[in-house]
């Protein structure tokens, strides 16, 4: 017999989606070459198992992983929650050209995301990105519109800081934050996540597996692909990733005990932190999605949660989570 799979409620206006999410950037980019047979069978296997809260954004590929989605699309709309993004623009080459939030550019953005992805509407549509040179009054008025429109069901940020989500909230319901929150990424916990539950707005976790370093499986970043952006990042570098090895240790010591992987104990933190807090691990192989989607199943005690919180609090996490131009635009 099939047991349902678990639901949360991301903010006050009813959307309802699977308690873990698939996050599917890595499949048409930043980590390498992937199979798009494999994809569309992950892609499949997460709606078959009650898994259909997908997240994409325009600029994945250039537009090529909203049009991998279509191909699920046309046949299983009615199973996906359909989560995608606007706001970094790329070139045609990939090259990154800046972020993007006047009102013009909001509706051209959703009017191509809904050609590529063959929909009629989006149900969580986020900025990606805060853009600085626009108010987000304007921003989030422009995204309002689509709404209006019907093109749009609900509306959503990106690492977005607590002081813009309430700004944003004024001018339209936000139903979601996504940021980055994970076991080595706690910052959103100061500030973003708690105006968030001032507003009864929901909490979506990428990276909750630490960019596949939480799950143990990455010991050198000369493992990776060549085209893999990870070999840029700072938490890979010589040197930090060494020492952020020793958290990784801790952490599937304990998943030893617990008699479960280090990813199924890092999901199963973020979901005990609160019933508002969604991860959207990604991942290309049906295993490791299902790996990941049973951490629903695994209920922490409050002995376990603190034991987890100790091991953090004994770990210094070294390097940050972009490089510098990265880490311009987070939390803004």
């Amino acid at each position: 017999m099939n047991i349902p799979f678990a639901r949360r409620t991301l903010g006050r206006q009813g959307l309802v989606v699977s308690a873990i999410g698939l996050g599917c950037m890595g499949m048409s980019d930043f980590y390498g070459p992937s199979d798009e047979a494999e994809n569309l069978a992950v892609l499949d296997h997460a709606l078959d198992i009650g898994v259909d809260f997908l997240d994409t954004a325009d600029m994945y590929g250039v537009g090529r992983n909203e049009e991998l989605l279509a191909k699920v699309l046309r046949t299983r709309r009615n199973d996906v929650v359909l989560a995608t993004k606007f706001g970094n623009v790329r070139a045609a080459n990939g090259d990154f050209l800046g972020i993007d939030g006047s009102p013009a550019y909001v509706a051209a953005a959703c009017d191509a995301s809904l050609k590529r992805l063959g929909v009629e509407h989006i149900d969580l549509y986020y900025q990606h990105r805060v853009d600085p040179k626009v108010p987000i009054e304007d921003t989030v008025g422009a995204m309002a519109r689509l709404v209006e429109a019907g093109k749009v069901r609900y509306l959503g940020l990106s690492e977005a800081s607590g002081a813009t989500v309430r700004r944003a909230a004024a001018v339209h319901p936000i139903a979601a934050l996504q940021s980055e929150y994970s076991l080595w990424t706690r910052e959103v916990e100061d500030d973003t996540l708690r105006a968030c539950r001032e507003l009864g707005i929901g909490f979506v976790a990428y990276s909750p597996l630490g960019r596949g370093f939480l799950t143990g499986a990455i010991q050198h970043a000369n493992e990776l692909a060549d085209s893999d952006w990870r070999r840029q990042n700072p938490r890979f570098q010589d040197g930090n990733i060494d020492r952020n090895q020793l958290l990784v240790q801790a952490v599937s010591e304990l998943a030893r005990e617990r008699e479960c992987t280090p990813a199924q104990l890092a999901l199963a933190w973020l979901l005990h932190r609160g019933p508002d807090i969604v991860p959207i691990p990604g991942t290309r192989r049906v295993t490791r999605l299902d790996e990941n989607a049973a951490a629903t199943r695994i209920d922490l005690t409050l002995a376990e949660q603190r034991r987890l919180d100790d091991v953090l609090a004994s770990h210094e996490i070294a390097g940050t989570r972009y490089p510098a131009a990265g880490m311009a635009n987070v939390n803004a």
